[in-house]
C-alpha cells in the first residue's frame, strides 16, 4: 500500500479516449484536447447545493486563481483506457444523523477495507467546525455505515486524514480562526493550523504545532493541508500551507518531525521552481520511498527523496487536490479545481497513471452538475480491493467508484 489511509445509485460513466503521449518533467503533454463529455453521472443539485457551491467557490481565492506555468499547462492529455468504475454518490452515511458538511480527506484503515473521512460539521457551519461539537473524524465499515466517530469541539477546518502503520488516524487543521471568527466565536481562539493523532478509538495522541497560532515549526504550523509517515521510521510529513496564492508572505512547504514529534527540518519554500511548492496539497510515499507531493496550484505532481532531493516532475495529473498510490505505484489524483478561469483548457476528474513514467491512461470524468464544469472530491483513497473513494467538499459526503 502507498499510503496507510489511502491505499489499501450506479451510474455509468465508461468512455473510450485516444492514446496519450508519455510525459516530460515540466513539460506540458501533447495531444488533442477534444474530449467528450458523453457517460458523465447525471445529478440534479438543489437549490441548496447551488448556493453551498457558489459560497464555497467565492471564498476559495485559491479556487479561482490561474496557477500552473507554461510548462505545466500546455495540453490536457488525453487517454486510452475505458473506465472500469461504476459510481456511488453519497455512498457513506451522513454523520450522526445529521447532514454532511464539506469534505476533504478519506483514507483506507489498515484492514483494507474500513474507510476514514473528515468534514467540516456541517452545511450551516461557517467556515467549518466553530461554534458545534458535532465530531468531524468518521469510520465507515464496507457498507457505508458509520460505526465510529470523534474529534468533536477540536477543530476550525478538518482537511487531510492518514492511517499510519500502527492504525492511528492523523488529522489535518487546515486553518486557524480569523478575527471574524473570533468574534462571532469568542471562546474558539486555541483551536486550528494543527496536526492531531488519534489512537484508533479516538484518543488523542499527539498534537503538531500549537492550536490557533500560525508559525513556522517548531513554534508552530501554518494552515497544515495533509499529513503522511514514512512507513519504514515513523517520521511525519506536513504539507503547508492552505492560503491565497498571492500573498506577500505565501508559505509553501513540508516540514518533517520524528514519531517523537521533535521537529528535525522543512523541506522546499514557495514557488515554481523544482522541489518548490504552491499549495502542497496531499502527501504520499511510493513503494520506492519516495516522497509523492500534490502541488496543486503549480499543476503538477513532484517526486523527492525522503530527505527532499528533487527527482522528478509530472504534469499531465492537472490541479491536483488528492492522491492515492497502490501498491504497483499506478497513481490516482483528483483534480477537484481545474476550470475555465483556474485552468484553462482541463476538466476536473480522477486522472489515472504509472508513477514508473507519468504517463496518464486513464480519466474519469467530473459529476455532472448545474455548475458549467461539474465537480469532482478532493480526497481521494484506493482499498486492497481496488475501489476508489472520493471525499467531496462542494457536493459533501463520500462517493465510491466500484471497480468492475
Amino acid at each position: 500500500m502507498g499510503r496507510g489511509g489511502r491505499v489499501g445509485h450506479v451510474g455509468r460513466i465508461g468512455r473510450r479516449l485516444e492514446s496519450a503521449e508519455a510525459p516530460r518533467p515540466f513539460s506540458g503533454a501533447e495531444g488533442s484536447r477534444e474530449m467528450s463529455l458523453s457517460g458523465f453521472v447525471r445529478f440534479r443539485c438543489t437549490p441548496l447545493i447551488v448556493v453551498v457551491w457558489a459560497a464555497l467557490q467565492a471564498s476559495s481565492a485559491q479556487g479561482q486563481q490561474r496557477g500552473g506555468t507554461p510548462q505545466t499547462d500546455k495540453v490536457q492529455p488525453v487517454n486510452s483506457g475505458a473506465n472500469p468504475y461504476r459510481v456511488i454518490r453519497n455512498w457513506a452515511q451522513a454523520p450522526e444523523g445529521r447532514e454532511w458538511g464539506g469534505s476533504n480527506g478519506v483514507a483506507i484503515d489498515r484492514d483494507g477495507r474500513s474507510v476514514w473521512a473528515t468534514d467540516r460539521c456541517s452545511p450551516g457551519t461557517t467556515p467549518g467546525c466553530l461554534g458545534t461539537k458535532a465530531n468531524p473524524v468518521h469510520k465507515f465499515d464496507e457498507s457505508g455505515k458509520e460505526i465510529k466517530s470523534f474529534g468533536g469541539a477540536m477543530f476550525v477546518w478538518p482537511h487531510g486524514i492518514h492511517v499510519d502503520r500502527d492504525g492511528n488516524v492523523w488529522v489535518t487543521d487546515a486553518r486557524a480562526p480569523s478575527p471574524d471568527d473570533l468574534n462571532r466565536f469568542p471562546g474558539e481562539r486555541d483551536k486550528g493550523s494543527v496536526v492531531v493523532k488519534f489512537s484508533p478509538e479516538g484518543k488523542v495522541l499527539m498534537t503538531l504545532g500549537k492550536p490557533g497560532v500560525r508559525a513556522n515549526p517548531p513554534e508552530g504550523l501554518t494552515d497544515p493541508t495533509d499529513v503522511v509517515t514514512d512507513p519504514g521510521n515513523g517520521d511525519v510529513y506536513v504539507a503547508e500551507s492552505h492560503t491565497d496564492v498571492t500573498a506577500p508572505n505565501l508559505v509553501g512547504r513540508i516540514s518533517v518531525f520524528d514519531k517523537s514529534g521533535k521537529f528535525l527540518r522543512t523541506i522546499g519554500k514557495a514557488g515554481t521552481g523544482p522541489g518548490e511548492f504552491r499549495t502542497p496539497h496531499a502527501l504520499e510515499f511510493d513503494s520506492r520511498g519516495r516522497l509523492i507531493v500534490a502541488d496543486r496550484h503549480n499543476h503538477r505532481i513532484q517526486i523527492l527523496s525522503k530527505e527532499g532531493k528533487f527527482l522528478a516532475a509530472y504534469d499531465q495529473f492537472g490541479r491536483i487536490s488528492g492522491l492515492a498510490i497502490d501498491g504497483n505505484d499506478m497513481i490516482y489524483t483528483a483534480d477537484s479545481e481545474s476550470t475555465e478561469r483556474a485552468h484553462p483548457g482541463w476538466l476536473k476528474g480522477i486522472r489515472i497513471g504509472s508513477l514508473k513514467d507519468g504517463k496518464v491512461t486513464m480519466f474519469i470524468p467530473p459529476h455532472k452538475t448545474d455548475a458549467p464544469d461539474g465537480a469532482m472530491g478532493e480526497g481521494i483513497a484506493i482499498d486492497a480491493a481496488g475501489n476508489l473513494y472520493t471525499a467531496e467538499a462542494t457536493l459533501r459526503g463520500v462517493t465510491k467508484y466500484v471497480k468492475n
